[in-house]
C-alpha cells in the first residue's frame, strides 16, 4: 500500500547520483512524487531524472554554495511551481586518518559538504515555505556515526553529529509553522561512495549487529517515503535510525559484537606510533 500524501508532490532530493540519493529519488518517484535531483556532477542527476517514472529533472549545484543551493531552489520552482519536501542527502566522508594527521583542508570540506550543506538547504527551505505561503516537511541525512563517537573518520562523525543539532533547532522552528523535519541515521549500508575495500570492511563490521547484515539503500529510501508521508503526521525533531539495530547494543557485552573484538589489535598501530614518538 502507498503512503499517504506524496501524489503529486515535489520533492528536492540531493546527492541524487548514485548511493542513497539515487534509491529515494526513485522510491519518491515510484509513489508519484516529482523529483528534483540535485548533484554536484550534473551529468549523474541527469541521469537519475531520466530513469525516474515520474516527472524529474536533474540540477548540477555545488550544495555547499549559497549560489549552488539558490540554483537548484529555482530551478525546482522554475520546473514545478512548488517544493514540498526537501531531502538533504549530499554528504561525504573524509578520510580514515588519525586525529593527529587530519588535515584542516579535509576538515573543512566534510563540514562544508556533511554539515554547512544541509544548513544551506534547511534555510533554502524555510525561505521558500514563507514566500510562497505553504508549508512542507525536511528530511535531512545524518548518520550512526552522530550518535555516538569514533576513532576514525573524525570530521564525518563530528559533522553527522551537527546535523542531528539542526534537526532538532530546525523541528522547534518549523513546529509552529506546520513544517516538520526529521532526520535518518543509516547504519551500514555499503555504497560505491566507500570504494570496494571500505564496503567489503562495512560488510563484515555488519555481521555484528543484530540483524548480521548491512542495510540496503532501498531499506533507507522506504523510510524517508515515510517521513515525508501523511502517515507520519506527527513526528518531527526524530532521528530515525535505520541501522538493523546496531545502535542499539551494549558494545562490552558478548552479545554487542564490537566487544569481541581483541584490543591488543585494534589498538596496536597508535600504541606503537606513540610509543615510537616518545623515544
Amino acid at each position: 500500500m502507498a503512503y499517504k500524501g506524496l501524489q503529486e508532490k515535489v520533492a528536492v532530493v540531493t546527492g541524487a547520483a548514485g548511493g542513497l540519493g539515487r534509491a529515494t529519488a526513485l522510491r519518491l518517484s515510484e509513489e508519484g512524487v516529482k523529483v528534483v535531483a540535485v548533484d554536484l556532477d550534473a551529468g549523474k542527476a541527469e541521469e537519475t531524472a531520466a530513469s525516474l517514472p515520474s516527472e524529474a529533472i536533474g540540477i548540477g549545484a555545488d550544495v555547499s554554495s549559497e549560489q549552488g543551493t539558490e540554483h537548484y531552489i529555482s530551478e525546482a520552482i522554475s520546473a514545478f511551481g512548488k517544493i514540498d519536501f526537501h531531502h538533504l542527502n549530499a554528504g561525504i566522508p573524509g578520510s580514515l586518518a588519525d586525529l593527529v594527521d587530519v588535515p584542516v583542508d579535509e576538515w573543512d570540506k566534510v563540514m562544508a559538504v556533511n554539515l554547512r550543506g544541509p544548513f544551506l538547504g534547511v534555510r533554502a527551505a524555510f525561505r521558500q515555505y514563507l514566500q510562497t505561503g505553504t508549508t512542507g516537511s525536511i528530511v535531512i541525512t545524518a548518520s550512526i556515526a552522530g550518535l555516538r563517537g569514533s576513532n576514525d573518520l573524525l570530521a564525518y562523525t563530528t559533522s553527522k553529529h551537527g546535523v542531528i543539532g539542526l534537526v532538532h533547532g530546525a523541528a522547534v522552528y518549523g513546529g509552529p509553522l506546520g513544517v516538520r523535519v526529521n532526520g535518518i541515521a543509516p547504519g551500514i549500508v555499503p555504497t560505491p561512495i566507500f570504494g570496494e575495500a571500505g564496503q567489503a570492511d562495512m560488510i563484515r563490521r555488519a555481521g555484528t549487529s543484530p540483524l548480521r547484515r548491512p542495510g540496503t539503500p532501498e531499506e533507507i529510501a522506504g523510510s524517508v517515503a515515510f517521513l515525508f508521508s501523511e502517515d507520519a503526521s506527527y513526528i518531527t525533531g526524530e532521528i530515525l535510525s535505520i541501522d538493523g539495530g546496531a545502535s542499539i547494543q551494549n558494545t562490552n557485552r558478548n552479545s554487542g559484537g564490537a566487544g569481541l573484538w581483541n584490543v591488543d589489535v585494534t589498538d596496536r598501530a597508535l600504541l606503537a606510533r606513540h610509543r615510537v614518538s616518545s623515544n
